[in-house]
């Protein structure tokens, strides 16, 4: 899964890109509001992690900016304020859900998974398809029972497609959702990693379909 990460604060932003890379996830970063509005237009990310004391832009004018232009990922706001009134500003501008500074970095990796796996319509962390059961929380897969090796990038996309089970995804769009804009995308990586997700878990448990991409279930 793809995140945005917006924060200004160096520190804290490399100290949560580790926290969320270490996690399974794929992060950009804006370090202000002007560049997170940019990139939040032009990319698509499966969920944001948003400071509101930006510079050069508030957050609160980021989501704003955002849910008027129909970009609808979920939207964790961070912030040191703790004033009930601001809490509400965030969430009545679209933010999804809310955590006050300080913090600790697993307490937002939870958060995010929950957003994301509501915003795929799933409740639990468990996603099953046929003997394939895949553990988001945990990062674990297992076929018929039995713990299944996979590497970070493996487990994005077989994440993005069982998020998805039913529904045909392009090879763009999963280009989109597990690589960040700074890491090195060849046109056949995908076709090599779904191979590699097949031996592992099954020829039948990731289908092609001719011209349009992949599809589970």
């Amino acid at each position: 899964m793809r995140i945005l990460l917006v924060e200004d604060d160096e520190e804290l932003a490399r100290r949560l890109k580790l926290g969320l890379g270490e996690a399974g996830f794929a992060v950009d970063h804006a370090a202000d509001g002007e560049t997170a509005v940019e990139l939040g237009e032009t990319q698509v990310f499966d969920a944001v992690v948003l400071d509101l004391g930006l510079p050069r832009l508030p957050g609160l004018e980021v989501l704003r900016r955002w849910r008027a232009k129909r970009r609808n990922m979920p939207v964790l706001v961070l912030t040191a304020r703790d004033a009930w009134t601001e809490r509400v500003d965030g969430l009545n501008a679209g933010a999804d859900d809310y955590l006050g500074k300080p913090f600790q970095t697993a307490e937002v990796v939870a958060r995010l998974r929950a957003l994301v796996r509501r915003s795929a319509g799933d409740a639990s962390p468990i996603l099953v398809h046929e003997d394939v059961r895949l553990d988001v929380t945990g990062g674990a897969a297992t076929l018929e029972g039995r713990p299944v090796d996979l590497t970070a990038r493996e487990l994005r996309i077989l994440g993005y497609l069982m998020h998805r089970q039913g529904r045909i995804v392009s090879q763009a769009e999963l280009m989109d959702h597990v690589y960040a804009l700074d890491d090195i995308r060849e046109s056949n990586t995908i076709e090599v990693y779904v191979g590699r997700l097949r031996k592992k878990l099954g020829k039948d448990c990731i289908r092609t379909i001719r011209g349009l991409g992949y599809r589970v279930g």
